[in-house]
């Protein structure tokens, strides 16, 4: 006899297989290319290797090179330096950038288009082209300056100019990211509250600081964590653009483990410095996810 509680138990089990079935592909994948890579990762980073022959047992001895590593350190604090700037600079920029092309104006769907082309141009073609705009010889960037009375920058000989000539780069390519997706969050915000704030009186700086900026708050807080995962993972503009100097100026954490785990062929020590990159991406999207949650909650 079919019973009420047979009926739901196998409606249940049916849901259940369903959702396994349609979440499967995507847990292949990730198990394939995530959670196996890093797991390897982990596992050379305990070890002596050079990417082939037998690898040989350290334990913890390669993290304990690398506190004693003065690159690490110098590659960290560039890194983090890069991050405090990139970041917020990119957030603003984005924002700006969506809450000007959201509005009605002629053209706004080509000037959304325009902003979004360096997002898909290749870190190494973005590289490139910057290289040649920063040439100190024959540079725009140099002639500018000197069409207007300044004084020229050697972009690759310096290191502080080198690092900015990083910044400028990386966040060319990614306000337009930040751009859509602040786009996306501000038509989300119901025209009902710009329209009772309008009764109200408020002026357009009251509608941002009190409708629009706490309404996006979980657009920023996506926007940032990714932002930082992506800026500590920096590498292709780097790599063409300076090669990490000059000196150490731009070395940064990714480039600092490829140089030690393909020209030096220190493989575990590289896993080491990207075990180390994972960890501290973890640890600042876990404080950023508790903060969040702490605000909404207040």
């Amino acid at each position: 006899m079919v019973t009420l509680r047979t009926v739901r138990s196998t409606g249940a089990r049916t849901e259940r297989m369903a959702g396994l079935i349609l979440a499967g592909p995507a847990l292949l994948v990730f198990t394939v290319f995530m959670f196996v890579p890093l797991m390897l990762t982990f596992w050379y980073s305990l070890h002596r290797y050079r990417g082939f022959g037998t690898m040989q047992w350290l334990g913890a001895q390669n993290f304990v090179e690398i506190f004693h590593d003065n690159t690490f350190w110098r590659a960290l604090i560039n890194t983090v330096l890069f991050t405090a700037v990139s970041v917020p600079l990119g957030v603003v920029l984005g924002l700006g950038g969506a809450l000007l092309l959201n509005r009605a104006m002629p053209g706004r769907t080509l000037f959304r288009a325009l902003f979004y082309v360096p997002v898909v141009i290749s870190g190494v073609a973005s590289g490139v082209i910057f290289l040649r705009l920063f040439d100190p010889l024959i540079g725009l960037i140099n002639q500018l300056l000197g069409s207007v009375g300044l004084p020229t920058v050697d972009w690759q000989g310096n290191g502080k100019a080198a690092l900015v000539s990083i910044i400028v780069v990386t966040t060319w390519q990614g306000v337009g990211f930040g751009m859509v997706v602040y786009l996306a969050g501000l038509q989300g915000i119901p025209r009902e509250l710009y329209e009772v704030a309008a009764l109200d009186g408020a002026t357009g700086w009251q509608r941002f600081r009190l409708i629009i900026w706490p309404l996006l708050g979980p657009t920023t807080f996506f926007l940032v964590v990714y932002s930082i995962i992506v800026s500590f993972q920096v590498f292709d503009v780097v790599y063409v653009m300076t090669r990490g100097g000059p000196g150490t100026s731009t070395t940064f954490l990714v480039q600092y483990a490829y140089d030690q785990g393909f020209n030096q062929r220190r493989q575990g020590y590289a896993a080491a410095i990207g075990v180390i990159i994972y960890l501290i991406v973890l640890l600042f999207t876990i404080a950023q996810w508790r903060l969040s949650r702490r605000r909404d909650a207040a």
